[in-house]
C-alpha cells in the first residue's frame, strides 16, 4: 500500500495500516502529486495494490487566496494519482470532506444527499472525488474536522495557547462531527480489507460545535475551558465563510453492516490522557 504521509490523517493511516499490511508512506519530497512523471515513478517503485490519497491543501483561506495551486494539487494532484494507479492496476481509496455539502442544512447529510460546495477547497475535493469516481473500483471517505497524533491540530493548538497563558478564541457557530485519526484509520482499513467498495462519510459518533470540542479537551487535560472564547465565526475575520452546520450520517457504514465509530467523546479523552495512545513510538516522517 502507498500512502501519503505528510499530513496529520496520512500519520495515520501509515500506522495503523502498517501494523497489518506493507506500507509505503510517500513524503512530497518523494513524489510531488503536481509532477505526474514523479508519480508514477513512485508508483512503478513501489508496486502498490492500493493507493490512499489523503495529500490536499485543505485551508479553505489559503485555496480561495491561490485558486490556481489549490486547483494544481486537489484535482490535477488527484488525477495524476489516479492515472498512475491506473497504470500499475491499483485500487485508490480517496479522502474527502465535509464541504462537499452547502452547510445549510439542520439534519445530517447524508451519502446520497446533492453536494453543492460553497468554498473553493469544497469545489476542489468534489472535483477530486469525480475523477476518482472514473476507476471501476474505489473507495470515497469524507472525514469532518480531525484531531490525533503526529502533527499540530485544531485541538492541540487551543491546548497549547491556554498552557502558555493565552485565551484561544473558536467559532461558537461551526456544528459538526469530529474524527479521531487513529479510528478513522482503522475503520477505513475495515472497509477496505471488507472490499466495500464506494462513498462513505466517517467521522465519531455524535454532535458537537467547535466551541464544545476545545472546551472538552481543555477540561480533560486539566486546564480552564473557560479559557477557550467563543466568537460566531462571522465575526473572526476570516477570508473565506464556515460552514455552520456540517455533521454527516455514516449510512453507508450501517448498509454495510460494519460498526459505527466510538463517540467523539471517548476517542477525544484518549487521546488527551492516553500516551497518544494508538501508537507511541511512531517514526512517520510528517
Amino acid at each position: 500500500m502507498v500512502t501519503g504521509s505528510a499530513g496529520l490523517f496520512g500519520h495515520a493511516l501509515a500506522t495503523v495500516f502498517g501494523s497489518e499490511h506493507t506500507v509505503f508512506p510517500l513524503t512530497r519530497a518523494m513524489a510531488d502529486i503536481t509532477d505526474a512523471g514523479q508519480v508514477r515513478a513512485a508508483f512503478a517503485q513501489a508496486k502498490p495494490e492500493l493507493v490512499i490519497h489523503p495529500a490536499a491543501i485543505p485551508d479553505l483561506d489559503v485555496c480561495d487566496a491561490d485558486p490556481a495551486l489549490a486547483y494544481a494539487v486537489n484535482v490535477e494532484g488527484t488525477r495524476h494519482i489516479v492515472e498512475a494507479a491506473n497504470e500499475i492496476n491499483a485500487r485508490v481509496a480517496y479522502i474527502s470532506s465535509d464541504s462537499v455539502f452547502d452547510g445549510l442544512k439542520q439534519t445530517p447529510y447524508k451519502e446520497s444527499d446533492p453536494t453543492d460546495p460553497r468554498t473553493l477547497y469544497g469545489r476542489t475535493k468534489l472535483q477530486g472525488e469525480d475523477i476518482v469516481r472514473g476507476t471501476e473500483k474505489h473507495w470515497i471517505f469524507r472525514i469532518s474536522v480531525l484531531f490525533g497524533p503526529g502533527k499540530t491540530n485544531f485541538v492541540d493548538k487551543g491546548l497549547r495557547a491556554i498552557a502558555a497563558g493565552q485565551e484561544y478564541v473558536v467559532a461558537s457557530d461551526q456544528v459538526g462531527s469530529a474524527t479521531y485519526t487513529i479510528d478513522a484509520a482503522r475503520k477505513i482499513m475495515e472497509v477496505i480489507d471488507a472490499h466495500c467498495f464506494g462513498l462513505f462519510h466517517l467521522s465519531n459518533t455524535g454532535v458537537c460545535s467547535r466551541l464544545e470540542l476545545a472546551r472538552r479537551a481543555a477540561a480533560l487535560a486539566g486546564l480552564d475551558p473557560n479559557k477557550i472564547i467563543g466568537k460566531p465565526s462571522d465575526a473572526m475575520g476570516r477570508r473565506v465563510p464556515r460552514m455552520k452546520y456540517a455533521v454527516m450520517k455514516m449510512e453507508a457504514l450501517k448498509l454495510a453492516g460494519l460498526a459505527l465509530p466510538r463517540p467523539w467523546e471517548d476517542a477525544l479523552a484518549e487521546y488527551i490522557r492516553g500516551p497518544n495512545s494508538a501508537n507511541p513510538g511512531c517514526r512517520i516522517t510528517i
